[in-house]
């Protein structure tokens, strides 16, 4: 196995997969998937989640190309499921464990890149809907101000075609 490559494609596979979960979290968890990942954004006392599922989703595409790479024998199967888990590895700890607090021990950062992904993860929460969310992302996190912004923006739009709706007048445009 050529090790030099190896570790290039595994590193660029894990941050492809921000993409790829920024993606999915859009257009899959908050459309067609909502029913899957809505309990994730309504408070509760559980353990597990529904949306739990999408990340054993995610390990049974990283075993199958485990599987793939071992039967084929052909490394780069195996450096993109290497990216996908230690991805999922990096979305555990981050999501699950430093946002949620789902981890037998408490800790919030005070400040740095790490308080600034529970911010921005804790504005994506400020809507328990599928739409009007910001900030999909999982590791790297846009600035709060931004979101926040953003936030705003979309719950104005709302309200705003809200009235529009009631009196039968046209939304106004942006």
């Amino acid at each position: 196995m050529p090790w030099l490559p190896f570790i290039a494609l595994t590193l660029l596979v894990f941050f492809l997969m921000e993409g790829v979960a920024w993606w999915s979290h859009k257009y899959i968890m908050h459309g067609w998937g909502w029913d899957w990942h809505k309990d994730h954004h309504e408070p509760h006392d559980n353990k597990l989640e529904k949306n739990d599922l999408y990340a054993v989703v995610g390990s049974g595409v990283a075993i199958a190309l485990f599987s793939v790479g071992w039967a084929t024998g052909i490394w780069w199967v195996y450096a993109i499921a290497t990216g996908i888990t230690l991805y999922g590895a990096m979305y555990a700890f981050v999501h699950d464990g430093l946002v949620h607090q789902r981890w037998p021990f408490h800790f919030m950062p005070r400040n740095g890149y790490a308080r600034r992904l529970v911010q921005a993860h804790k504005l994506h929460h400020a809507v328990q809907t599928k739409e009007d969310a910001v900030s999909f992302g999982f590791i790297f996190a846009p600035d709060p101000k931004r979101l926040n912004a953003q936030l705003k923006a979309l719950r104005r739009a709302r309200a705003e075609a809200r009235v529009a709706a009631q009196t039968g007048a046209e939304p106004p445009t942006a």
